[in-house]
């Protein structure tokens, strides 16, 4: 897959910025992913994701890190955090930004260590991609945990893109897949990635599939526009 993602945020770090990501995606014809957001500091980003971060412990795998955001805090307050994306431009950016432990790896290829905190934000849990694939993510993550770890994740109900009946109720189309399971495309500078399918979860489906592989899972905060951020842990 070209690693259009990658590009873009490396070229911000090295002072070629110059458009943004465009996303396509199956409930939208195209979107903009603004690069400078990715490289904001702890004041710019959402109450959800500050409050995630102020309520990590221990060592910490930040998961997806994108451009290092959340791992440069981690590490500025002390803490030994391992910044971790399957996008090589992402993890470039990392360390010219200064985050000390980076690794480029598919997390399910990613073994051998354990952690207290596994940090997934920015919906990180989308790198499930569908909701069949929750067991054999909660199952390679519980190789990755400290006795007493904790992962914390923020998503979103995406319910509210999909049209209201007469009735009040939501009308969603009938394809026999959950309907947080979105496939999606990035372009930037005419060159498009492969499609991919990036999961958003509602928190009582993220419930019932935690509770259904070993976890315990619990509502820290709800956001401004049908996200949250939960907390989960093996019971």
């Amino acid at each position: 897959m070209i690693d259009v993602f990658g590009k873009a945020i490396l070229d911000f770090q090295k002072g070629n910025y110059s458009e943004d990501i465009i996303t396509y995606s199956s409930l939208d014809e195209e979107d903009v992913i603004p690069v400078p957001y990715l490289f904001r500091g702890f004041k710019e980003m959402p109450k959800l994701e500050q409050e995630a971060l102020k309520l990590c412990k221990g060592t910490v795998l930040d998961v997806g890190c994108g451009a290092g955001s959340h791992s440069l805090y981690l590490q500025e307050k002390g803490y030994s955090v391992t910044a971790l994306d399957y996008s090589k431009g992402a993890t470039e950016t990392c360390k010219l930004r200064g985050v000390q432990s980076v690794v480029y790896t598919d997390i399910y290829n990613f073994k051998g260590l354990k952690f207290d905190t596994l940090l997934l934000l920015m919906n990180g849990i989308g790198i499930v991609g569908k909701l069949a694939n929750t067991t054999k993510f909660f199952e390679h993550i519980k190789t990755l945990m400290n006795p007493g770890a904790q992962v914390l994740l923020d998503s979103s109900d995406i319910i509210y893109m999909f049209e209201e009946d007469e009735d009040g109720g939501v009308w969603v189309p009938n394809t026999g897949a959950y309907y947080g399971e979105i496939e999606f495309q990035m372009e930037y500078k005419d060159q498009k990635s492969d499609s991919f399918y990036w999961l958003y979860l509602d928190f009582n489906t993220l419930e019932m599939a935690a509770e259904a592989n070993g976890f315990g899972c619990k509502l820290v905060r709800n956001g401004e526009h049908y996200d949250y951020l939960a907390k989960l842990w093996l019971k």
